[in-house]
């Protein structure tokens, strides 16, 4: 075999080619079964509504005369039980759980003016419509101070 290893034991990629081969015949069989178990059911089916069909169009007293008399008579219409027919049936597989998603609460935000200087400390702060404002500020402050300072847009939540 192509993937042997110098242990001279099956390698990886074998094991799981083999393991593959398996699952897809035990898979055909599965598919295989059940479409059999619906054709004979279909047949079953078909079999009791014709019996019951012939039943009413025969004399009523005379067939329950002759059932009466004979309780293994093989042309009376075999009943299935409700419990061999809860057994036959197997259940299904369920479908995988779909995984819940939050959606987000979107939270309003205002954009404002924010003077910062050099550590990073707000000095002021602008509504978005007085952006000359805070450039003003700014420059009073580093004339004043001699340090940088730096006007930058920031979008703050809205407190209602």
């Amino acid at each position: 075999m192509a993937g042997r290893r110098g242990g001279g034991g099956k390698s990886r990629m074998d094991l799981r080619r083999e393991a593959e081969a398996v699952e897809a015949r035990e898979t055909e069989e599965v598919v295989k079964d059940e479409d059999a178990e619906d054709e004979d059911a279909e047949d079953e089916d078909e079999d009791e509504t014709e019996d019951a069909e012939a039943e009413e169009v025969a004399d009523p007293e005379a067939d329950a005369d002759e059932d009466a008399g004979d309780p293994d008579d093989e042309d009376a219409p075999k009943k299935k039980s409700k419990a061999k027919a809860k057994a036959k049936a197997k259940p299904k597989a369920k479908a995988p759980a779909k995984k819940r998603t939050r959606t987000v609460k979107e939270v309003r935000q205002k954009a404002m003016w924010v003077v910062f200087d050099n550590g990073g400390k707000r000095v002021g702060v602008f509504p978005f419509a007085q952006k000359t404002e805070a450039e003003e500020l700014m420059a009073a402050k580093v004339e004043e101070k001699k340090t940088t300072f730096y006007v930058q847009l920031v979008k703050e939540p809205i407190e209602e």
